[in-house]
């Protein structure tokens, strides 16, 4: 895959994440710089999880701290959270789902055909995140004013 390649397929998911977080949070998200994750340890203490199959294998994972995604999920809900809960896990839940949505109809727009199944929540200090393709892992580090986060997506070439 090229350079070229590699953005036309990166774009909607960050497209889908400024979107998403935007919209059910009313947080501005600000991405960093993408970089090729070299290990399984997730960047954070909540990660969503959800496989994706079609024109191309793999998976998407977004992992936030605590601070962060207690904000997001206060926003969300309308009210303070402090803990990271069942509310929590539902909404990390259901966000990963949102942004692998909206990720998948822009990259049906250039001809790239996804679905994806239900995500899993994986909480904890120091988690591994285990993606199924044998691809590099791209990340994407992103930072609210309430902490960061970060994306990654593993998606095969296809032969």
């Amino acid at each position: 895959m090229n350079v070229k390649e590699d953005a036309k397929i990166v774009r909607p998911f960050l497209d889908a994440v400024k979107n998403v977080i935007g919209t059910m949070a009313m947080i501005e998200v600000v991405p960093g710089k993408p970089f090729m994750k070299r290990d399984t340890v997730a960047q954070g203490d909540v990660t969503g999880v959800i496989g994706i199959t079609g024109d191309r294998n793999g998976t998407m994972s977004v992992t936030f701290t605590q601070t962060c995604i207690l904000a997001v999920v206060g926003n969300m809900l309308g009210e303070p959270v402090t803990e990271l809960g069942q509310d929590v896990r539902d909404a990390v839940g259901e966000l990963t789902n949102m942004i692998s949505g909206q990720a998948r109809r822009g990259l049906e727009m250039v001809g790239v055909r996804l679905e994806a199944g239900i995500p899993t929540v994986v909480t904890g200090e120091n988690h591994s995140i285990a993606h199924i393709s044998r691809e590099p892992i791209l990340a994407v580090p992103f930072s609210t004013p309430h902490g960061e986060f970060t994306l990654e997506v593993s998606l095969e070439t296809p032969k």
